[in-house]
């Protein structure tokens, strides 16, 4: 039965759950990463990002010191405070609260913090929830009291420490500038060159041409890793390996067939009517492509720069390839596998923060042209030449 006009058929509602959960499928787990770089790598291990915002519960040992014993109603007396005086105090924060207790013999966690517990020697012992304890003996403790297990839960906690590491780290204000130098001109150099190539592949005719947008599709299944090793052998040969011309040579060779691709199904899509007319005007096709095309192609433009700006930015195979291994000329993603996470041996709250740090000039990018994504992405996926 047909839809009755002004009412959404089922199908749209279909499709409109289904973006919704698309969307919350790719935010959970980049929710997960800004959650946890505001934590510290103990909070991390200890807890799922899922329970950030709630107590932790940790199991601590502690060794009660002797030295402070009293003798009350001939009972040698132990008192103080696990939580601001204990070999723990410096891991546990202000709010901790002691939930259970126990000590050698006795089961940890076995007694709820408050209660008092017979120790087997006729002695007693007691921890309180704020973390004051009371043990007492019928014999001196001669200077070592007895060990004590204790759950403590931990209130919620939340840290800069983990963007303070990046931020300020040891040459990463020079790892920032390289990834702007090698990226910008990464992403031109492939926009200037590959314009040219689609204008000539939409609209000018010569012998084959048809084998070349052949050429153009098969090279976008090639992978990148196949080339590196003989890209590379090359760079050396000709005196450009490891250096910036060379790195910004290698990102334009392997971003050009999907460059040439989107911008030749674009101009491809252009009114054929304005083509023609300016050529009857007497035109070149260097006037018809510099006044004509790429103004009418910006859209296309915009959108290969937003993935070629992305790509390269986050870069690391092909920045540790063909780029000197000194700090002089590490880019972000180098400086941050090397030099952080390889001396916190694999620290998921530094991951996190400079995970973040380093997305907030592409997502500048990214909205800055979204516009104009869309609309470049589509066009030629209904006509073509």
């Amino acid at each position: 039965m047909a839809a009755i006009a002004g009412q959404k058929s089922r199908l749209t509602w279909a499709v409109q759950l289904s973006v919704v959960f698309m969307v919350v499928l790719w935010l959970v787990p980049t929710v997960g990463l800004l959650v946890s770089s505001f934590r510290t790598t103990d909070q991390i291990s200890q807890s799922g990002w899922w329970d950030a915002a709630f107590s932790v519960e940790k199991a601590f040992r502690d060794r009660i010191p002797a030295d402070g014993e009293k003798q009350v109603d001939g009972l040698y007396v132990l008192e103080g405070d696990l939580l601001n005086s204990g070999q723990n105090a410096n891991d546990l924060k202000a709010g901790t609260t002691i939930t259970a207790f126990g000590t050698s013999g006795i089961k940890p966690g076995a007694y709820k913090a408050g209660e008092t517990v017979d120790t087997g020697d006729g002695g007693t012992l007691s921890v309180a929830k704020d973390g004051t304890y009371k043990a007492t003996s019928k014999t001196s403790f001669d200077g070592s009291g007895p060990r004590v297990y204790f759950v403590a839960e931990m209130p919620p906690a939340f840290t800069l420490a983990n963007y303070r590491n990046v931020l300020f780290s040891d040459g990463m204000g020079q790892a920032f500038m390289n990834t702007l130098t090698v990226t910008i001109p990464a992403t031109i150099i492939p926009i200037l060159v590959a314009a040219f190539a689609a204008y000539a592949l939409a609209w000018m005719e010569f012998p084959g041409r048809g084998l070349l947008i052949a050429a153009v599709v098969g090279l976008l299944v090639v992978p990148l890793q196949l080339a590196l090793v003989p890209l590379l052998r090359l760079h050396q040969e000709i005196g450009i390996g490891q250096s910036f011309l060379g790195i910004w040579l290698a990102h334009t060779g392997f971003g050009l067939p999907l460059a040439i691709y989107l911008l030749r199904n674009y101009m491809v899509g252009l009114p054929r009517d304005i083509i023609e007319s300016a050529k009857v005007d007497g035109a070149t096709d260097f006037q018809i492509f510099m006044k004509i095309v790429l103004p009418l192609s910006f859209p296309a433009l915009a959108s290969f720069a937003i993935f070629q700006f992305l790509w390269v930015w986050n870069d690391l195979l092909v920045a540790k390839v063909f780029l000197p291994a000194n700090d002089a000329s590490k880019v972000m993603t180098v400086k941050i596998a090397d030099d952080l996470l390889g001396s916190r041996g694999g620290d998921w709250g530094i991951l996190a923060s400079a995970a973040f740090i380093s997305i907030a000039v592409p997502l500048l990018v990214f909205f800055a042209m979204q516009k104009y994504l869309v609309r470049g992405l589509l066009a030629g996926s209904v006509k073509g030449g």
